[in-house]
């Protein structure tokens, strides 16, 4: 379940431990954020889990909690054009290494969410399937990750009126698929998905 990358030595509780997520890769517009969290042993955060499993008001919480308390924390994202260029995997990778590369202190190792690293990282990494809902640093940054999302999303929906942004945050819901049908495309949506690609 979990692929060994490189050796670290988690017994001691020593080093610098960054958990990675990202949200936003399966939205039909928006960017693709990526967090990379460093919690701190000695200041815990209660009821830390995947963010899809949360409650929109539990993930606003627990966004504040951990900004407060971990030792480091710091987003990276791609934009809509890199996702059209490099394809959504490789943008999710980009926006998880430059969240890595954005965070203080420097992590000595990180555990990624998924089935993949992120090439030519500082830090020895491994990957870890299903890691938001079974290791904490990995939840607190899909926390991190999807609320910053989310706000962004809110914010999109006032410059790009009439998509319901704000509702379903770019994801191809039956009303975000009858917008496209009736306004086209606008300069956020991701023209290499197919949905988006055949209103073009």
């Amino acid at each position: 379940m979990m692929k060994q990358q490189a050796s670290f030595d988690f017994s001691s509780g020593a080093g610098r431990l960054a958990g990675v997520d990202e949200a936003g890769r399966g939205p039909l517009a928006g960017p693709v954020v990526a967090a990379a969290v460093i919690l701190d042993p000695a200041r815990p955060i209660a009821g830390l889990d995947d963010s899809k499993k949360l409650s929109e008001a539990g993930r606003d919480a627990l966004f504040s909690l951990i900004k407060e308390r971990a030792l480091g924390w710091a987003v990276g994202r791609a934009e809509v054009e890199e996702i059209d260029g490099i394809n959504i995997l490789q943008a999710t990778l980009l926006a998880m290494r430059r969240a890595l590369e954005a965070l203080t202190p420097a992590p000595e190792h990180a555990l990624i969410d998924g089935n993949r690293c992120p090439e030519g990282l500082a830090c020895t990494a491994e990957w870890v399937i299903d890691g938001d809902a079974k290791i904490e640093a990995i939840s607190a940054a899909s926390i991190i990750a999807k609320v910053t999302r989310d706000r962004e999303m809110v914010a999109l929906d006032k410059r790009f009126p009439g998509y319901g942004f704000a509702k379903h945050k770019g994801y191809g819901t039956a009303e975000h698929l009858k917008a496209l049908d009736s306004l086209g495309p606008c300069p956020i949506h991701r023209h290499s998905f197919a949905p988006v690609k055949s209103r073009l």
